[in-house]
């Protein structure tokens, strides 16, 4: 029984730290200032990914779409789908999206995951709420969105310079094809 305890302690307060330590993860980038007056009304229904940094859940995708839609209790379902080019087939992930303060202030967190969460931090976006610079936590996320699949030169170059201005490194950047 001493070394069931010795054991089980240790591992609760260890999962307990991290369930704690990821529920505020949700952080925005020093530099970076989320929209002031957002209006998640104006934000909800499709958009196209343009642009975005490479990391594991989206390895080798094409095509790829995030729908936004209000929940019944506030909350935003957030619907990411997209083509995987190298097994050739779709995949679709569902999660959650909450503001973190005020709904007028454009800084989220959304999960896939439950309890961890992760920073959605929309930091531009033009008057018609027709294209969208959305960074996570930290340097290591950042999408360009778009709600057609072209974005103009205009709004690429203030994206890039924005986000080069907050220390994101764009020459990484991933150009998604949207061809089916």
């Amino acid at each position: 029984m001493k070394t069931f305890h010795k054991i089980i302690v240790p591992v609760s307060l260890g999962a307990l730290g991290l369930v704690i330590f990821s529920s505020y993860s949700v952080g925005i980038p020093r530099g970076a200032v989320a929209v002031k007056n957002f209006d998640i009304k104006k934000y909800l229904g499709k958009w196209y990914e343009i642009a975005r940094f490479d990391y594991r859940f989206e390895k080798n995708m094409d095509n790829v779409t995030a729908e936004y839609s209000e929940n019944s209790n506030g909350t935003v379902q957030v619907k990411n789908k997209g083509y995987d080019y190298v097994k050739k087939v779709w995949n679709t992930s569902i999660g959650e999206a909450k503001f973190v303060k005020d709904p007028t202030e454009a800084r989220l967190k959304v999960s896939f995951f439950k309890p961890f969460w992760a920073g959605y931090n929309v930091i531009d976006i033009d008057d018609e709420y027709q294209y969208a610079l959305v960074v996570g936590s930290s340097l290591k996320y950042l999408w360009i969105l778009s709600r057609t699949t072209v974005l103009p030169e205009s709004i690429r170059q203030r994206f890039l310079e924005k986000a080069r201005k907050i220390g994101y490194n764009t020459d990484e950047l991933i150009w998604v094809k949207h061809n089916q």
